[in-house]
């Protein structure tokens, strides 16, 4: 989750750095200069872009971010799975490069995963994909799980709450607008914040998503500056959030739930609850991990997944 100055949205976004930036260890510049391909597929006058890596006639595992977030937040972590399996990790409609819509819904947004999938080739092959989704994209997942089960192997939720009725969440606020264009990239990325705040110590990936979630403008002065890329006003323009219990309880493929062992959005009380909801999932806590899972323990987080694939057999 990330939160430009003028956009509340639940997305990662940029801590500024206090001294220099530390290097980039090996294995993340290795995992970032993976090849991979860009692709494109239209949905109800959206173009909404993949990026997927590895052999296409392996088994599919897509790859979903959280809410004003982007596919770039899976470069660090996809390429670790593109042996055994066919990749694709979506951006939503009006968030990092997929075009904005005029309105938002989360029929829609559920719509652009199945098209994916289908563009992608990830429902061929023989063997039904798996999901995994953060946080806001584990909402969208909950609403695709409960229409479309039958084309899924399993699903992963990562730090996506499920509340009790008493403590349900309407979605982020309300309030938003036109993005701030900033004069250089510096001060832009100055900008860049964690939503929920939290800090983090690998400043290299924040660092790293925080410049794709940016982009170039110039005015009608012909002035040039740097906003952000995700629509800043989706909030005003989106339908209420679906009460998430209903969906979680009528996801019928295999269910894996998530966290981060300090997560804010998951306390104990949370983790309890959905535990109750169901007996029939995996439930794992990443260790010295918040909301942004993948941001403070990335290679954990991908042996929390490969574990799981390999306990489905998938």
């Amino acid at each position: 989750m990330a939160d430009g100055e003028n956009a509340q949205v639940d997305l990662a976004v940029l801590v500024p750095y206090a001294g220099e930036i530390p290097r980039a260890p090996d294995w993340f510049k290795r995992a970032v200069e993976t090849p991979y391909e860009t692709h494109w597929v239209d949905v109800d006058g959206a173009s909404v872009r993949y990026q997927r890596w590895g052999d296409v006639t392996k088994p599919g595992l897509l790859l979903v971010h959280g809410n004003g977030a982007h596919a770039h937040w899976y470069d660090f972590i996809a390429p670790y799975f593109a042996d055994d399996y066919h990749v694709v990790a979506m951006t939503f409609a009006g968030m990092g490069d997929s075009t904005w819509r005029e309105q938002y819904t989360m029929a829609q947004f559920s719509a652009e995963q199945i098209a994916v999938c289908e563009d992608a080739g990830l429902f061929e092959g023989g063997r039904k994909p798996v999901i995994v989704a953060h946080s806001f994209g584990g909402f969208i997942t909950m609403l695709t799980g409960s229409e479309h089960s039958d084309r899924f192997a399993g699903m992963m939720l990562v730090d996506s709450p499920v509340r009790p009725p008493d403590d349900e969440w309407e979605g982020p606020p309300s309030r938003g607008g036109r993005n701030r264009a900033y004069p250089d990239l510096t001060s832009a990325l100055a900008r860049f914040r964690l939503a929920p705040p939290q800090d983090c110590k690998n400043h290299y990936i924040v660092d790293y998503i925080a410049r794709h979630s940016l982009k170039q403008v110039t005015n009608s002065d012909d002035q040039t500056g740097w906003t952000w890329k995700f629509d800043g006003s989706i909030w005003q323009r989106f339908e209420a959030m679906a009460k998430p219990v209903a969906m979680f309880s009528a996801i019928s493929c295999r269910l894996c739930v998530m966290r981060g062992e300090h997560s804010v959005l998951m306390p104990d009380k949370i983790w309890d609850y959905m535990r109750d909801l169901r007996d029939d999932m995996t439930m794992v806590s990443i260790t010295d991990a918040q909301h942004h899972v993948m941001l403070d323990q990335p290679l954990a987080f991908v042996e929390a997944v490969r574990a799981q694939l390999v306990a489905w057999e998938y």
